[in-house]
């Protein structure tokens, strides 16, 4: 059973500013997403629906939406930067 990822736009401006081996990390823990959405070392976050993975200083935020098939990236950034609100 295979998930659909989406990307929020905000999600893929703090992509694009991503370089190097991080960027090419990044996305293959996005695409492993579509195969498995709760892979080990995931972790449900706390006061939010939402789940978040850790790809070396990165971290990813997503939604599983597991009626539709759906994987949503809400947020990518980095660990000192990630959890702050706006």
């Amino acid at each position: 059973m295979m998930f659909v990822v989406k990307i929020v736009r905000s999600a893929q401006k703090s992509l694009q500013r991503v370089t190097g081996s991080d960027y090419d990390r990044i996305k293959n823990v996005i695409y492993s997403l579509s195969k498995e959405p709760r892979p080990h070392g995931c972790k449900k976050l706390i006061g939010r629906d939402a789940w978040r993975v850790r790809t070396g200083n990165y971290r990813i935020i997503y939604e599983i939406r597991d009626r539709e098939l759906v994987v949503l990236i809400i947020h990518i950034g980095h660990r000192k930067d990630i959890y702050k609100q706006p």
